[in-house]
């Protein structure tokens, strides 16, 4: 049986946020499967650092093998889907009032967009992959906006709400 609580401003506040960062990261996975030669592009370019400085210390980092750019190109999208999914199911729990259960699944979901983002773009390809000294293949503003954004959400949604939502141990 599922317990359900009253509708507050906060619950449909976090219910709305993960439902936007759901349909933001669907969008984004349906882009990247429909016209899947852009951002292949943009992840052989970034891996193969063709567009560095092309410093000798960090050359040695660099994918050149179009299977493997691909490989993690797809990688991505399949990390992408599965966020946009738990998403959804977490919007779906908020909007059934099932806060604990939504609280957790969405917790999950955005975790796994701040991973992507965060670690994915910002650390790897940022960093690792020197993506910040590309003029061309630069997505460090575009990572750090989504980032941000879904932390601001995962804060909204562990805000304590109700009686009920200080006592939850999610």
């Amino acid at each position: 049986m599922t317990t359900t609580t009253p509708r507050g401003a906060l619950p449909l506040t976090a219910t709305l946020l993960t439902a936007s960062v759901a349909l933001y990261m669907a969008l984004v996975a349906l882009g990247n499967i429909t016209d899947f030669g852009t951002n292949q592009q943009f992840v052989r370019h970034v891996l193969a650092m063709d567009t560095t400085f092309k410093d000798d210390d960090l050359m040695w980092r660099a994918i050149t093998n179009e299977g493997l750019q691909d490989a993690a190109y797809v990688a991505i999208i399949a990390w992408e889907t599965a966020a946009a999914l738990v998403l959804v199911y977490g919007t779906w729990l908020w909007a059934r009032r099932d806060h604990p259960r939504a609280r957790r699944i969405s917790t999950y979901g955005l975790l796994m967009v701040m991973l992507l983002f965060g670690a994915g773009f910002l650390a790897i390809g940022g960093e690792w992959f020197a993506m910040w000294q590309s003029e061309d293949w630069n997505g460090l503003d575009a990572a750090t906006r989504v980032f941000v954004f879904s932390g601001v959400v995962l804060l909204v949604n562990h805000l304590p709400g109700t009686q009920a939502d200080r006592t939850d141990p999610a």
